[in-house]
This record gives C-alpha cells, sequence and structure tokens, in this order.
C-alpha cells in the first residue's frame, strides 16, 4: 500500500473526508515552498499537490496564473521542484502530488522524470492537459516506479470519460465542480450533489472534488458530497497578499478552518 492508499484508507477508517491542499511549487521561492508543505501538514491537509509553474496556464484562473508568473520569474525548475520534494520528503510522510501541463514533463522526458520524481519522493502527478486517452506511454513509465497518473473529471465528462478514467487512474480521482478556470467562487453549483452522486456510483478510487472552494462553509457542503475536497485558489491568494510570518499565521489558520469544517 503506497502513502496515498494508506491516506485514504486511515481517514475511511476514521469517517473523515479528505483535505487535498494546493500551492505553486517556487511562489516565492523554494525554500518558502519546503517550509509551507510541513507547515500545511500540521496545519490539517491531508495531501499536498504542487502546483508545477507554465507559461501557458490556460486550466487556471488569474490567482494561480499570477502564482505561475511569480515562481518563474523567481527561476523556478522542475529539477528544482523535485530536489525541494526530496528535502521535504525526509521530514514529512505526507502524500506529495505535483499538478501542471504536459509540457513541462515531456521536454524533462517520460521515463526520466518518471524515475526522478518517484525517487525524489513525489506521490502522484495531474497534468491538466493530457487526456487519459492519449496517456499510454507516461502511464507505463508512470506504473514501473509506482507513480499514480491522477486525472480529472467534470460536469460534462460521458459515460465513457468515466470509465477510461477508473480504468487507468490511480491513486485518486480530481472531481472539477464547475466548468471554466480555477479561482474562488461565491456558491457552489446547485447540481453537484446530483453530478457527484453520478460519478461516484461508477468509481471506485477515492473522489476528491475541486475548483471554486473558497470558505470553510463550502468545504464542508462539498465534502459531505465526495471523498474528500481540493482547495487551491484561496490559498495561493494569501501568498499575494503576505509574507514572511504573517503569511505563516494566515495559511495556518484557513488551512485549520478548512479541515474542522470537513
Amino acid at each position: 500500500m503506497d502513502r496515498l492508499e494508506k491516506c485514504f484508507a486511515d481517514l475511511k477508517k476514521q469517517q473523515a473526508k479528505a483535505l487535498v491542499t494546493f500551492i505553486s511549487a517556487g511562489d516565492p521561492s523554494l525554500a518558502v515552498t519546503e517550509e509551507m508543505v510541513c507547515l500545511l501538514e500540521s496545519a490539517g491537509a491531508d495531501v499536498i499537490e504542487l502546483g508545477v509553474p507554465f507559461s501557458d496556464p490556460m486550466a487556471d484562473g488569474p490567482t494561480i496564473q499570477l502564482s505561475s508568473e511569480r515562481s518563474l520569474a523567481a527561476g523556478t525548475t522542475l529539477e528544482g521542484i523535485l530536489a525541494t520534494v526530496a528535502k521535504v520528503s525526509l521530514k514529512s510522510q505526507v502524500p506529495i502530488i505535483l499538478m501542471g501541463y504536459l509540457n513541462p514533463v515531456h521536454a524533462y522526458g517520460y521515463e526520466r522524470f518518471c524515475r526522478d520524481a518517484a525517487g525524489a519522493g513525489v506521490d502522484g502527478l495531474l497534468l491538466v492537459d493530457m487526456p487519459p486517452e492519449e496517456s499510454d506511454e507516461l502511464l507505463g513509465h508512470a506504473r514501473s516506479v509506482g507513480l499514480s497518473i491522477i486525472f480529472l473529471l467534470t460536469p460534462t465528462s460521458d459515460k465513457a470519460r468515466i470509465s477510461t478514467v477508473q480504468k487507468l487512474g490511480r491513486g485518486f480521482i480530481y472531481y472539477v465542480t464547475v466548468t471554466g478556470v480555477t479561482g474562488q467562487r461565491q456558491v457552489v453549483s446547485e447540481t453537484l450533489a446530483h453530478e457527484l452522486a453520478k460519478v461516484m456510483k461508477k468509481v471506485k478510487l477515492p473522489v476528491m472534488a475541486g475548483f471554486g472552494i473558497s470558505t470553510p462553509e463550502q468545504a464542508a457542503s462539498v465534502a459531505a458530497l465526495a471523498d474528500g475536497v481540493v482547495v487551491g485558489s484561496a490559498i495561493v491568494k494569501l501568498f499575494e497578499q503576505f509574507s514572511g510570518q504573517k503569511l505563516k499565521n494566515e495559511l495556518k489558520k484557513f488551512v485549520s478552518a478548512m479541515k474542522q469544517a470537513i
């Protein structure tokens, strides 16, 4: 049983829901990222997604786009992110997912990336622009080193896509609660309960719901429908607003409130 499987199995025993938190790796620096992963874990995050910055983040709203720009301006590279994960893995056992776009991984080389990522302590990879139907090469290399490839489902996913994601995916399924880009939203979709129930009947992997969850109240309502929630833009916004000890204080307070709510 790998760390992701153990995490979700333990939560199921406790009848608890998972809190998955997202931050952009390298915003404002990789040294801060290393520190913040440990802080997020201590505040209650069960799984941590590290965003790999990319120059054309088409699925991301303004908040995460700006964080990617700050990260790239600081000189963040995929090699640097893997080195940071390796440092974190020496002092933490929290499952770590890299989330981003296909281009940087393709440029790095699938076989080399999977080997290096698994060696650094990365548990999974989610590439938002890689259709599962075109993932064979990457999946082969990932499975050989025990790296989970995580896929997205959305409100518009049909039966064939749901079946494919259940068959090919590992770790968990990321369910996008709304159509459009990432970002904080004022309300949760009125049709979400029906849509999530339909998906969860057809899949065995844990389902984490995300995109737009920005308050403890929203997190609680979505967690009641899924196996867990993903919170991204609302956390990344704190990196835009604060720094130093103030950032640590605000981050810990916010993530703790989210975990308590679910």
